[in-house]
């Protein structure tokens, strides 16, 4: 690139940045602008991981069900081969159970069966070479083998001529019983094959599978019958054949158990060798016919078409951002413009930014929740009304219309909103930021949400009729909507007090709570300084008349008055408003009386800060006197020093920064200096009360805060009106003869 382009360019954004520094453009605190910055942040992600592609029309998938009529074609613009999901998890729920059951193949159960038979017959013989009669026999396979056979069986076995090849014969037929196998069933087998089980054998290293059907399969109840069976199919004697049933009853055990672990390590192996089910969409195909009834089918592939765009068009994501941050830096430029009389605080523009990312997530997340009640509007279940009524109480009514229109229009443009969510939200809002104007009382708040709770209603009534909706679904949307503000009224009640100690913020309730004068620390006043008392009273009554007539905040006018002069409890005979017949002044030196009475200012401030009141308050407190200079002992002093610096003769504070401040300044003042005139009428007011007004604009106590030349003369005719009542002139009544008599003297 030519240099001379780039010094050309570098130049003008040069002049463009100090153009913006030098335009007076607001700046944000530390905390706030990180703050911002994060809430910016985490309010992109959001609307990033949520934005909908857009691709084909698609739009939002909640416009789709199936069972409904499409109102729209959409056609795959790709070639595209996903899972079917759902039949695959069919497939392999088939295939588990499909898989038979093993059972493991138990040797020693067989040895101990072959054991307890030759022991058997080991016993018998031993019974019959004995020197014992046939009952003693008996008696002896009795005792040994109680209740092991039934009558007779054991005669039968003793008087058998072929006896002692009966062992062989057991042996034999109860080998091949089980080389079949007898089976435990006690274990549920209900998810595995239903029509086979596996017989797993494991000898000197080789494993041998034998699959076993169930009509096959013996039992240990049915193993008796099976004994007879294979004694003849071995061409047994006869007479074996007879008791063998019997006989080997008592010998035979299950040798094929039921084996968990191998059965679900089959299971396993089977849902390994399962393959997807694959589904094909070619391009081209018309996937969503507009018309048609929405089958299950078409649904999966118009899932699968919207889950194959993950990524976002980076045209709409910047277009996005850029709202967004547009709506931000909105927000920081015209915050303190929407806030009446005042600038807002660090902690009320940390909520601020933190109430914007909350309903952009809450938008969000109830998009994303709610599409099984898809005929509801989103917004019905997002509390609209609280998020507008936090900033309506704590940064004013202005700021909370500001809001109540941006929050469901950001809403809308991220497409977390369609049209009824918008209506309901916007009408929710704006009923919130309205209801709050005049309440005064915490339980103000309820009342709030019911009539929130009214409006919301209303706008369904109106959003079902525009929409055509079926009247059956009312009942439940009206509800919904009731709830939506009877709830948000009560959630407002209870995180009100939190961010008022949190944020410590002036608010209506909190001003009312503290403008009740018999609080501690008013009576306490009243006791110490009854003089101060009665001053700060009347100073709150005429800066509070004041402030109504120019739109100021009358009610924290009248609380930082009743507060303005708390710091004069520590020395109040100092205070000329407090003295009776004796002035401690005349008995000290001027900079010493100076130091006393700029004191009250430092010890005001201090109290207020301990007694945790707001930091509007504070400021009232600390800003009454400004840094004015205290005229009487200055003058005094410079009589009796040669050199006098008037900044020991100042106040300790700074000219005030709002409205309701400087009023308090002039009611202080005026308020004292009329004391001070002798047959005070309307005219000598208003010509005095001018004079104490010019000499504040001279000194420039008023030049930093929004008080207007145009806002004076209201100020000053609410002074004398309220004045005048106060120091009106009296008739004088005749005297008396004695009255007159005593005059005489």
């Amino acid at each position: 690139m030519n240099k001379a382009i780039k010094t050309g360019l570098k130049a003008f954004f040069i002049k463009i940045l100090k153009h913006i520094r030098d335009s007076g453009l607001p700046r944000l605190e530390p905390a706030p602008g990180i703050v911002c910055l994060v809430s910016f942040m985490a309010a992109a992600a959001v609307l990033i991981t949520n934005m909908d592609s857009g691709i084909n029309g698609l739009g939002d998938l909640r416009d789709f069900e199936v069972g409904r009529v499409a109102d729209r074609d959409i056609i795959a613009d790709i070639s595209l081969t996903y899972i079917d999901e759902q039949a695959t998890r069919l497939r392999m729920e088939a295939q588990e159970h499909l898989v038979p059951a093993v059972f493991r193949y138990s040797f020693a159960n067989v040895d101990d069966s072959l054991l307890s038979w030759n022991e058997f017959c080991d016993f018998a013989d031993e019974m019959a070479e004995g020197e014992y009669s046939g009952a003693a026999v008996l008696l002896g396979m009795q005792s040994e083998y109680p209740g092991f056979f039934p009558a007779g069986v054991i005669e039968s076995y003793m008087e058998a001529p072929d006896r002692r090849n009966f062992r062989e014969y057991g042996q034999e037929v109860l080998r091949a019983l089980y080389r079949r196998g007898i089976f435990d069933l006690d274990a549920e087998l209900g998810g595995y094959h239903p029509d086979m089980v596996e017989l797993l054998l494991i000898h000197g290293g080789r494993t041998d599978r034998n699959r076993v059907y169930f009509s096959d399969m013996i039992l240990p109840e049915t193993a008796s019958e099976t004994v007879a069976v294979i004694a003849e199919m071995e061409n047994l004697p006869q007479d074996f054949i007879v008791l063998s049933s019997s006989l080997l009853r008592p010998f035979i055990r299950e040798n094929a158990m039921y084996s968990h672990e191998d059965s679900q390590l089959r299971v396993a192996e089977a849902m390994e060798r399962v393959t997807q089910v694959v589904r094909n969409i070619e391009k081209g195909r018309t996937v969503i016919r507009r018309g048609f009834v929405i089958s299950p089918e078409e649904m999966m592939d118009l899932q699968a078409l919207h889950a194959a765009f993950p990524q976002r068009d980076p045209r709409s994501i910047i277009g996005m951002l850029l709202l967004l941050g547009l709506m931000y830096f909105l927000f920081i430029i015209l915050q303190d413009r929407m806030v009446q009389n005042r600038r807002l605080p660090s902690g009320e523009s940390c909520l601020l930014f933190i109430l914007i990312f909350l309903y952009l997530a809450g938008a969000a997340l109830a998009k994303n929740l709610i599409p099984p009640l898809s005929n509801y509007p989103v917004s019905l279940f997002i509390p609209t009304a609280l998020l507008v009524m936090i900033p309506a109480v704590f940064m004013g009514p202005l700021l909370a219309l500001a809001l109540a229109l941006a929050f469901p229009l950001s809403a809308c443009l991220a497409g977390f909103f369609d049209i009824p969510s918008f209506i309901f939200a916007l009408a929710s809002g704006v009923a919130a930021s309205i209801v709050l104007r005049k309440t005064e009382k915490r339980m103000d708040l309820i009342k709030a949400g019911m009539i929130v709770a009214a409006a919301n209603c209303f706008t369904v009534i109106v959003i079902q009729l525009l929409y055509s909706a079926d009247t059956a679904g009312y009942p439940a949307m009206l509800l919904g909507a009731a709830l939506n503000g009877i709830v948000s009224g009560m959630l407002f009640l209870g995180v009100l007090a939190p961010l008022e100690q949190a944020l410590n913020a002036a608010t209506t309730f909190r001003l009312i709570e503290l403008s009740d004068l018999n609080a501690p620390i008013l009576r306490k006043l009243f006791t110490t300084a009854p003089g101060t008392y009665s001053h700060s009273v009347m100073v709150a009554t005429i800066a509070e008349q004041a402030c109504q007539d120019i739109g100021a905040n009358a009610l924290l006018a009248r609380v930082g008055a009743y507060y303005h002069d708390v710091g004069k409890m520590d020395n109040p005979d100092y205070f000329v408003e407090n003295q009776t017949d004796h002035n401690k002044h005349d008995d000290i030196a001027p900079r010493l009386s100076a130091t006393v009475i700029r004191s009250h200012v430092k010890v005001g401030l201090e109290k207020a800060r301990n007694l945790g009141l707001p930091n509007d308050v504070i400021d009232i407190v600390a800003e009454h006197h400004g840094n004015s200079l205290i005229s009487w002992f200055y003058n005094k002093a410079t009589k009796q020093e040669e050199q006098v610096n008037s900044d020991d003769f100042a106040y300790p504070g700074t000219p005030p920064r709002s409205k309701e401040s400087a009023v308090v300044m002039l009611a202080d003042v005026t308020e004292a200096a009329v004391r001070t005139l002798v047959k005070p009428t309307v005219a000598k007011m208003e010509k005095f009360i001018q004079q104490l007004f010019d000499a504040k604009v001279e000194q420039g106590q008023l030049s930093q805060c929004d008080l207007t030349f145009r806002d004076l003369e209201p100020i000053k005719k609410a002074f004398v009106k309220v004045l005048a009542g106060y120091y009106h002139s009296r008739i004088e009544y005749p005297k008396t003869d004695s009255e007159q008599k005593e005059e005489g003297k």
